[in-house]
């Protein structure tokens, strides 16, 4: 059983103030700067040691994922956040969005750098209009501040992030379905090979990530890999099987 200690969203209800003061309050954008300059290596190093697996459904290794993304590029590169959540019954990153931007902000921004990104698109689901508002807000906020654009967080590192809002379509819950539509044609997904990332976005290397493994990133990297509960679990289920094996 997970102790009180151990939760990532502390706002989910949104007992609290969903804006940066109040995000502040709950550890938000603390020690930022210090995770950046430790470096990407270390970035994704972590993620993979943590046992993080995607939050979309599929369950990839988020780690392993971000490890694909070129280690130079001649192109751009971008991170692509899955905000759309159509797929029917689901309805946990709405809340992370309306009432825990910050989080997801300051997980866009330290999962950038692990993957050499320079820039974010985070793709909503048009009918989150509450949501869309609040997230704007945030990127609004943490741009005011100096947390995200030029120099983010005082570490020398430069990282925009831009808010899109799509039309609804349930097949853009679908990574290349979602990439077409941002860039303004019918989501449809496209053939793989060639994977997002070596071309996505623009033709451009992308990672695409669900809303809750992006914004998990950051308590992942201030408690360290090899603590967060998801690396727990998997050493309890290895223990479990050791003993069954005799």
């Amino acid at each position: 059983m997970l102790a009180d200690r151990d939760r990532v969203f502390t706002n989910l209800y949104g007992d609290g103030d969903w804006r940066l003061a109040g995000a502040r309050r709950r550890g938000d954008w603390d020690g930022t700067r210090d995770v950046i300059l430790k470096g990407r290596d270390w970035i994704v190093n972590e993620v993979k040691e943590s046992g993080l697996r995607g939050r979309g459904g599929a369950g990839f290794p988020a780690g392993l994922k971000w490890s694909f993304m070129p280690k130079e590029s001649d192109r751009p590169t971008y991170l692509v956040v899955n905000a759309d959540e159509s797929e029917p019954g689901t309805c946990k990153d709405r809340d992370i969005l309306r009432n825990d931007p910050h989080k997801l902000l300051e997980g866009c921004l330290l999962a950038g750098v692990g993957m050499g990104a320079g820039a974010c698109y985070i793709y909503i689901r048009g009918e989150f209009y509450n949501e869309a508002q609040h997230l704007q807000t945030a990127i609004e906020e943490a741009y005011a501040a100096g947390l995200i654009g030029k120099n983010a967080c005082g570490s020398g590192y430069d990282y925009e992030i831009y808010l899109h809002r799509g039309a609804g379509a349930y097949i853009c819950g679908e990574e290349t379905g979602l990439l077409e539509s941002l860039e303004g044609k019918k989501g449809q997904p496209r053939l793989k090979p060639p994977f997002p990332a070596a071309v996505g976005l623009y033709g451009c290397p992308t990672t695409v990530n669900n809303v809750e493994t992006i914004a998990t990133a950051p308590a992942i990297l201030k408690r360290g890999g090899d603590g967060h509960p998801d690396a727990r679990a998997d050493r309890a289920a290895c223990r479990r099987r050791a003993r069954r094996l005799g």
